[in-house]
């Protein structure tokens, strides 16, 4: 792999945001979900200032908003590059401590403050690619947060070098900063019209020299489970009880429609939270497919379950309340071939002779912003083992995506 022409920030820049917490609460009825997202936010905006972007801004809602002034004549199509701020609830980012492994060897790394946390090449494949690069971990307590911090700093990392080397031809580009993707909410509050952005890219996918064009269909599930309540010493013949009747229901969930049993383009039913007492029990689901079909099969599985469950509960009750969540960006990028196009060029031109175009078992901030008029696929980030403490980047792929970014906005000017 060549090396990259520029000077980069993006490592320091990276060691930096990770150390601010900015974790989201799936059960915070706030935007964003937490005030301390917005710490890093700030930072941005600061930062973005200090480049020379006067119009750097952050919402009450806690987006960052930014413009890069075309530095050409030709009518280039506005585009946004957007990463998220915030990291995962499933683990701590808290008390954050980087830790940069230069010159990888392919040995086990050890976590020093968890030594029971062990990266292991075995288990994360994408490590044989790495070898003679600079791996940065957390210290083993935390998630590291690159997840999606590499994207951001690869954003702020582009732009330094775009606002500094004036040949780089482009049109304006939008920069996006979203809180709250990680439960969902991320872009809930972004205002399109401010944006004003044609074609975007999220910076948020894991394997360097990636593209992905395809993501879940998703939504979420509640099951509502109404028993009957008697004292346990004279309720024979009387008592249904809802934990019991809502454990039979998750119990006949087929394990052909799990997580830990499908992969590719296999859908799933996956139980996330599970509550109640004796009268009242509450199951929550996401479900996922890479179509509307699919979708729809699952909510009918579903169904059948909690019918045939419930059969034997006659004086009880149980509701199934299905909502959307997000749909499978490809079948907006489908009509808007030049977007992955240019993105594949991209990659090429910042040495990946073969990119790697694929579906995402996920979403991304990109899977809404395309069904709201901003078709948005997924550019690399370098992110891998996301939410969890094993979780790792590379400092050679974050100057890979910063590249591919630059490029990228090059090669919309070039087309135009």
């Amino acid at each position: 792999m060549k090396k990259s022409p520029f000077q980069h920030t993006v490592k320091e820049r990276f060691l930096r945001y990770v150390q601010i917490d900015t974790q989201s609460d799936p059960d915070s009825p706030t935007v964003p979900s937490t005030e301390k997202q917005k710490n890093l936010s700030r930072l941005l905006v600061d930062e973005l200032k200090a480049m020379g972007i006067a119009d750097a801004e952050l919402d009450a809602h806690g987006y960052v908003y930014a413009t890069i002034p075309a530095n050409t004549d030709k009518k280039v199509p506005v585009i946004c590059f957007c990463s998220h701020v915030d990291t995962s609830p499933d683990c701590s980012g808290a008390g954050v401590k980087p830790l940069v492994h230069a010159n990888y060897k392919g040995q086990d790394l050890v976590l020093p403050d968890d030594p029971a946390v062990v990266i292991r090449m075995a288990e994360h494949e994408d490590l044989k690619q790495q070898i003679g690069n600079d791996i940065i971990t957390a210290s083993g307590t935390t998630l590291l947060g690159a997840d999606n911090k590499s994207g951001v700093a690869a954003i702020m990392d582009a732009a330094h070098i775009l606002l500094n080397n004036k040949q780089i031809k482009h049109g304006k580009i939008r920069i996006l900063f979203t809180p709250d993707e990680e439960i969902g909410r991320g872009v809930d509050k972004v205002d399109m019209k401010k944006l004003g952005a044609r074609f975007g890219y999220t910076i948020d996918g894991e394997t360097a020299g990636s593209i992905e064009d395809e993501t879940f269909s998703a939504d979420g599930a509640v099951i509502t489970v109404n028993g009957i309540a008697a004292h346990p010493g004279f309720a024979k013949g009387k008592m249904e009880n809802a934990l019991k009747i809502a454990a039979r229901i998750v119990a006949k969930f087929p394990d052909k429609l799990s997580p830990e049993h499908t992969e590719g383009k296999q859908g799933f039913i996956h139980p996330v939270h599970f509550e109640g007492n004796l009268e009242k029990a509450t199951i929550k689901l996401i479900l996922r497919d890479f179509s509307d079909g699919g979708l729809k099969r699952h909510a009918r599985t579903l169904q059948r379950i909690v019918d045939g469950v419930m059969k034997n509960f006659p004086h009880s009750s149980a509701e199934i309340r299905i909502t959307e969540q997000y749909r499978n960006m490809g079948k907006v990028l489908r009509r808007y071939p030049q977007v992955v196009e240019n993105a594949l060029e991209a990659l090429r031109r910042a040495g990946y002779a073969t990119p790697l175009k694929r579906s995402i078992r996920g979403g991304t901030d990109g899977s809404r912003l395309s069904f709201m008029g901003l078709p948005c696929p997924n550019i690399f980030a370098g992110e891998h083992a996301f939410h969890s403490k094993q979780e790792w980047v590379s400092v050679q792929d974050m100057e890979k995506a910063t590249e591919t970014i630059v490029l990228l906005a090059q090669i919309w000017e070039e087309k135009s």
